[in-house]
């Protein structure tokens, strides 16, 4: 395998395990409920990208209504659905983008394609997910 940091110098060291599951599902918050409707992977620096669209329904709320679509940017793929976990969902294992230009470029790149608010990069590593 090479390098994680060949052609997307925003990539930083930790790696993860994302797991594929099903669209279309829609989370209920206290003022609405969110949902991801696809998955896109995008071609940058050499390298795929792979984020989610959605969007935000605030339907619930005593403040009013309201609502966005958005891209969580969840990070550049190393190995592409590599296996499967124990419910048989596909897992990929992705790198984190960090660095600001990268982001700021590839906010544009999406923004340019997709009818999104705002584009969100994932920049972190919630406790239960598996580094390489």
């Amino acid at each position: 395998m090479t390098s994680p940091h060949r052609g997307v110098p925003g990539r930083d060291d930790r790696s993860f395990e994302y797991v594929h599951r099903g669209l279309d599902r829609e989370v209920t918050a206290i003022g609405g409920h969110y949902r991801f409707d696809r998955e896109v992977q995008i071609a940058f620096r050499g390298q795929q990208v792979l984020y989610l669209c959605g969007y935000a329904l605030y339907d619930t709320s005593c403040c009013g209504l309201g609502g966005c679509g958005y891209a969580l940017v969840q990070g550049v793929v190393d190995r592409w659905q590599y296996r499967h976990d124990p419910e048989g969902f596909p897992i990929t294992r992705l790198a984190v983008i960090d660095d600001p230009d990268c982001q700021r470029e590839l906010d544009r790149l999406i923004q340019d394609q997709e009818a999104v608010s705002q584009v969100i990069f994932r920049s972190w590593l919630s406790p239960g997910e598996q580094k390489a």
